[in-house]
């Protein structure tokens, strides 16, 4: 299994390199034809294979970024409104969105294990799986307070709103890591499923809650009808974060996850997407932003994934020499 594994790493990164310089190869032998009378008929082709080139550097530029063993693995996706009822629950929900459509185009397989709807309008939180090659490597660059500026669709003065949504990335944990998980540390209760958008509502309780009473870390599960397979979910995700906070005190990083002892408000946001009296969106870490909004919220992520990738790689290399 092992073996498949590497086999399969080392594929992940061999075969896009290999298509790669075939593009480029093929792209290099068509420039006489370019130049030859009537050339110009294969130009709009000769672009198309220059943007697939441009793509497939890119994208090995981003897995070479993606160094750390867990960055290869899924993801799990948590997402919480912040203070302001409903306004921040639809902004919370429209994030939502924002990665299943990112993830939808990157082929990647999602999995809504918990999905808590608010009374009016958007969601009270969501655990979403991220399932595929890098999933994580890529998300874990979206962890932080997001914060939206618009006129509030549920504002009959049509006043502008400031909203704030919390995202936690956590790599999703294989068997064969240990983290240990005492019976009696666990808190389970059972309740009736409502499940995604109400859907697969049970007439018993097959839903389950877990609370890790030492960390106080609480997960839920409710996507299946079957109460032992949400059981068994929970404990999967369960033991993600405690494996991430694990990593977290190895690495003397103390402090709490983002959005649970950090305010999910103003001053600690990664990203502000303003919908008025302009149309921005600013990653306050990298600097990077675009007018394209309506495309962001339509799941092109890519760009701010990219952008805090390198910034990470560079600072990474900096200390290194910094301590060398």
């Amino acid at each position: 299994m092992d073996l498949q594994k590497r086999k399969a790493g080392i594929e992940d990164l061999l075969l896009p390199f290999l298509r790669a310089t075939e593009r480029l190869q093929y792209l290099v032998g068509s420039l006489d034809v370019l130049s030859e009378e009537g050339g110009e008929l294969f130009l709009d082709e000769y672009l198309s294979e220059l943007q697939g080139l441009k793509n497939d550097v890119e994208s090995l530029e981003l897995k070479f970024l993606l160094h750390d063993e867990l960055d290869k693995g899924n993801a799990i996706l948590e997402i919480h409104p912040g203070a302001g009822g409903t306004e921040s629950q639809d902004w919370a929900q429209i994030l939502m969105r924002m990665y299943l459509r990112w993830a939808e185009r990157h082929g990647f397989k999602t999995e809504i294990i918990d999905l808590q709807q608010g009374e009016e309008a958007g969601i009270k939180g969501a655990t979403i799986t991220v399932s595929g090659p890098y999933a994580y490597g890529y998300l874990k660059s979206e962890a932080g307070v997001h914060r939206l500026v618009r006129i509030s669709p549920f504002d009959a003065n049509r006043r502008r709103h400031t909203s704030f949504a919390a995202v936690l990335v956590y790599p999703e944990v294989e068997d064969t890591v240990d983290v240990e998980i005492r019976e009696e540390d666990l808190k389970i209760d059972t309740f009736r499923a409502s499940g995604a958008g109400g859907q697969h509502v049970n007439k018993v309780s097959s839903a389950v809650r877990i609370t890790h009473i030492p960390t106080g870390i609480v997960v839920s599960c409710q996507n299946d009808r079957s109460q032992h397979k949400n059981r068994a979910t929970a404990m999967k995700i369960l033991k993600a974060r405690l494996y991430d906070l694990k990593l977290r005190e190895q690495e003397k990083m103390m402090e709490d996850l983002i959005g649970e002892k950090k305010e999910i408000a103003w001053g600690s946001q990664i990203r502000s997407y303003v919908l008025h009296p302009y149309r921005l969106i600013k990653d306050h870490r990298t600097g990077m932003e675009t007018g394209n909004v309506d495309a962001v919220l339509d799941g092109e992520i890519d760009d701010f994934i990219r952008a805090y990738l390198k910034l990470q790689s560079k600072e990474s290399l900096r200390g290194m020499k910094s301590g060398a």
